[in-house]
């Protein structure tokens, strides 16, 4: 899979290039020349700065979160989505630009985040998953028991969700 990516490396850089750039002529011809070389650079400035403070911030909670010997996994993988966002926003470019801002703001950085977590889910496994992120919270809906009674269906008496009866074992989903 990676190899895969890496092979299209080649092709999608140029293509970037050229979508930025008719990109460019677009806003700058909307907006003027001149506005159009401030925006950019403002968004590359913003960019830097932010590839900065994003830096900063995902080192102390990377810190704070083994200081307290809790998994460090999903400080990690928020401060990688904001050092993309932050990178693609100090690249020079309006596509490059509007997809870094995508992964500064709250929607889609933890969009961005829970991908990358089940894709390290995927490459690690179950439990050194478990291990990065913490425990899995599942909720299992196993829908409403029907129970025919003189072939009418009823729905069955259900335990209250408080209650637990007979012995609780604590555990790791794994697929």
């Amino acid at each position: 899979m990676r190899r895969r990516g890496l092979a299209l490396l080649p092709i999608a850089l140029p293509l970037l290039a050229f979508a930025e750039i008719v990109t460019f002529i677009a806003v700058a011809h909307a907006i003027g020349f001149g506005w159009a070389i401030l925006l950019g650079g403002s968004a590359s400035i913003a960019g830097m700065v932010l590839l900065r403070r994003e830096g900063i911030k995902g080192w102390r909670r990377f810190q704070a979160a083994a200081a307290e010997g809790r998994p460090a996994g999903k400080q990690v993988s928020h401060s990688l989505v904001g050092l993309l966002g932050a990178l693609l926003l100090a690249i020079p470019g309006f596509v490059t630009a509007v997809a870094g801002l995508l992964l500064v703001l709250p929607p889609g950085r933890q969009l961005a985040r829970r991908q990358v977590e089940r894709y390290t889910e995927r490459q690690v496994g179950g439990a050194m998953a478990g291990d990065l992120f913490g425990a899995r919270h599942v909720r299992v809906d196993t829908g409403e028991p029907i129970v025919v009674i003189d072939e009418e269906p009823r729905p069955a008496q259900r335990t209250p969700a408080g209650a637990i009866e007979g012995e609780v074992v604590e555990g790791e989903v794994i697929r």
